[in-house]
């Protein structure tokens, strides 16, 4: 048997997308292990939810180092000794190098929330909002250098309902979220993806 793909989550937030991920990996039904969790934001809720399933947690100052790719070779060495092979963005609110691309290329995903290509960016569920569509959704995507701009992996859409508010509407592309990436990282695996 082969062995299980050795991910990092990537987190700048709350972290419910990682929990999602984790409980998945808990479960077994992944694919994968999550070995290691890098945050950027030091008070980010991800870093106690890593925590409580005992994973270490790489926090990354950026302002602390002379570059973006300094920061990133950092992240990279690290993640090399773990022996990662593949890193799932969840909530990170950061542009990746090139030098992490590359390093890492076709095995970086992100998960949008909405249907790309429309609503790239991080205010993508307002901006939906704001556009009066009908239906918005989630997609998970290979990494690029590009903003929300690589291959297209996943896509599920959510339906704006007349008499919801933006907040419930949030609320409920989250729970897609939660169910289509763990899905997909699976399916991928399962596929062959994120083997060294």
């Amino acid at each position: 048997m082969v062995n299980k793909p050795k991910l990092t989550v990537f987190a700048s937030g709350t972290g419910s997308n990682l929990a999602a991920l984790l409980k998945a990996a808990q479960a077994d039904t992944l694919g994968g292990d999550i070995v290691r969790v890098v945050i950027d934001r030091k008070n980010a809720g991800a870093i106690a939810i890593a925590e409580a399933a005992n994973i270490p947690v790489l926090q990354i100052r950026y302002p602390a180092f002379e570059s973006r790719e300094a920061a990133e070779q950092e992240i990279v060495k690290t993640l090399e000794a773990d022996g990662v092979t593949g890193i799932l963005l969840a909530g990170y609110m950061r542009i990746l190098t090139p030098y992490i691309v590359q390093a890492f290329e076709q095995r970086i995903l992100n998960i949008h929330p909405a249907l790309l290509p429309s609503f790239p960016g991080n205010n993508a569920i307002a901006d939906a909002w704001d556009a009066g569509v009908k239906v918005t959704g989630v997609t998970i995507h290979y990494v690029d250098t590009g903003v929300d701009s690589g291959q297209i992996i996943a896509q599920t859409p959510v339906l704006i309902s007349e008499d919801e508010t933006i907040d419930e509407l949030t609320a409920r592309i989250h729970d897609a979220e939660h169910h289509l990436y763990p899905e997909t990282v699976a399916k991928l695996i399962k596929e062959g993806a994120f083997q060294a």
